[in-house]
């Protein structure tokens, strides 16, 4: 099913907003960032996919950062 944006998905659906609410809360505020371009529990979870590598791609770089 699909809904309008991330805001309705949430709203409409428990199992979602579930999932949802069981990210980090920066993760929570990006997502909302990019609301307009969710549309199904699917897209959430390919965008939460896409930030959780994000986040671990950073944390390695800024890791790695003290050898050079």
């Amino acid at each position: 099913m699909t809904y309008a944006n991330l805001n309705d998905l949430i709203a409409q659906s428990s199992s979602t907003r579930k999932y949802f609410l069981s990210l980090p809360a920066k993760t929570q505020q990006q997502l909302h960032e990019h609301g307009a371009y969710i549309h199904s529990a699917a897209d959430l979870h390919a965008h939460a996919g896409a930030l959780e590598k994000y986040h671990k791609a950073v944390m390695i770089s800024e890791s790695l950062d003290h050898f050079f």
